[in-house]
């Protein structure tokens, strides 16, 4: 994995424990090798009540073809099984790093169960530079808007929420993750080409600006789905400050995207936009994270998604508030409540329209590491979906397992 969500996974699994853990380590020549990741998996339930027809763009999962509403299944959580390599040196008073992660599914729904379609590749990249005048990345990682919001999230070690298929239906296994606190609170980062510049770390300070890969949209038309064609990169940013006083530790951040979004129909031409803020404050053992985010044409859950209406924009807003505590036995207990919102865009009717309104999740968790790196957790999570039309989803979630990082 690479720096940032290995320090904000080891900030989620130890709190106020010691530093982040380095994977294996391993000299060669000029290079020094980490070989880092996790495995992790989780025995999922899930109820679901409300409308037994679908809300569309909506987490929360509806009843199946035969009116059942309980399923049960065993899945990786937000944070996927990993296996990632980091090479680093230092050559001409430059440092020089690359890494490659894939991500294997710990569960698989064939009848032989030994399909891997869901193997995903997320980490391809280069980075150059110096702690005097920042660094440079090239190619595949964490989109830098709404970054901060998925690192900060409790349900990075456990579930959260759970993705419904295209029929409506749960999906408690066979997937690569969980949904964690996407849609529910912000948008998904995803993995992005890019090509990126961090400025140094002054006093607590750091900044970053990119371009990225611009087919991030998925564009539908009343025809169907339409040719997505781009005339500029996405530009993405984030500025974050970082601080530390006696037992008081802390980050404040801000983020923003741009994206033009064109496609066949000359109609559907615009550009889309979001920004977000967000902190985290922990003191004494106690950790609070709130988050805020706002945007025009970007849809909901992913980049993009439903974000327009024959090129009508919708805006959409969202955050989340969370609260842990570390209780003597190093065991942290957290409750976190989000919802992320879309609106009609000009022209729609709300009486018929079954697009999502509102997507909103109560988590309440506890994670406990049993030894350095084995973490048990378990989760309860509630999830709603509200259309403009008044339909309604909701499921009840539990889950129970454990997650090994090295």
């Amino acid at each position: 994995m690479n720096k940032n969500i290995k320090l904000a996974v080891a900030g989620a699994i130890f709190a106020a424990a010691s530093a982040a853990q380095a994977g294996i380590i391993i000299p060669a020549g000029d290079w020094t090798l980490d070989i880092n990741g996790n495995v992790n998996t989780f025995a999922i339930w899930s109820n679901a009540k409300g409308d037994t027809s679908a809300v569309s763009g909506g987490i929360a999962s509806i009843r199946d073809s035969l009116g059942e509403k309980n399923t049960q299944g065993i899945n990786a959580g937000l944070l996927p099984a990993w296996l990632g390599v980091t090479g680093t040196t230092r050559q001409n008073d430059v440092d020089v790093s690359f890494t490659i992660s894939m991500q294997p599914g710990t569960s698989n729904n064939s009848a032989a169960g030994s399909a891997s379609t869901n193997v995903e590749y997320r980490q391809a990249f280069l980075t150059f530079g110096d702690k005097s005048w920042g660094s440079f990345k090239l190619g595949k990682d964490l989109g830098i808007f709404a970054s901060d919001a998925i690192l900060n999230d409790m349900t990075l070690l456990g579930v959260g929420g759970l993705a419904a298929n295209a029929s409506g239906y749960s999906s408690n296994s066979g997937g690569t993750t969980t949904l964690g606190g996407i849609g529910t609170g912000y948008i998904y980062a995803a993995w992005k080409g890019q090509v990126a510049y961090t400025t140094p770390n002054m006093n607590g300070f750091q900044a970053t600006v990119g371009i990225t890969n611009p087919n991030q949209f998925a564009a539908t038309v009343a025809s169907g789905a339409a040719d997505i064609y781009q005339d500029r990169f996405g530009l993405e940013g984030k500025a974050s400050y970082s601080f530390a006083a006696n037992d008081v530790t802390g980050k404040v951040w801000v983020s923003g995207a741009s994206y033009d979004y064109q496609s066949a129909t000359a109609a559907q031409n615009f550009t889309a936009w979001a920004a977000d803020i967000g902190a985290n404050v922990n003191v004494a053992g106690f950790g609070l994270t709130g988050y805020y985010y706002n945007g025009e044409g970007v849809g909901t859950t992913f980049l993009g998604s439903n974000g327009n209406n024959s090129g009508a924009k919708r805006d959409s807003d969202g955050g989340y508030v969370q609260a842990t505590y570390v209780l003597p036995t190093k065991t942290k207990v957290g409750l976190a409540y989000g919802i992320s919102s879309l609106d009609l865009a000009s022209g729609e009717s709300a009486s018929s329209n079954h697009l999502v309104k509102d997507n909103e999740r109560w988590t309440a968790g506890v994670y406990h590491p049993l030894t350095k790196h084995l973490n048990l957790v378990a989760e309860y999570s509630n999830v709603e979906s509200k259309a403009h039309s008044g339909r309604k989803n909701e499921n009840n979630i539990g889950s129970i397992g454990a997650i090994l990082f090295f």
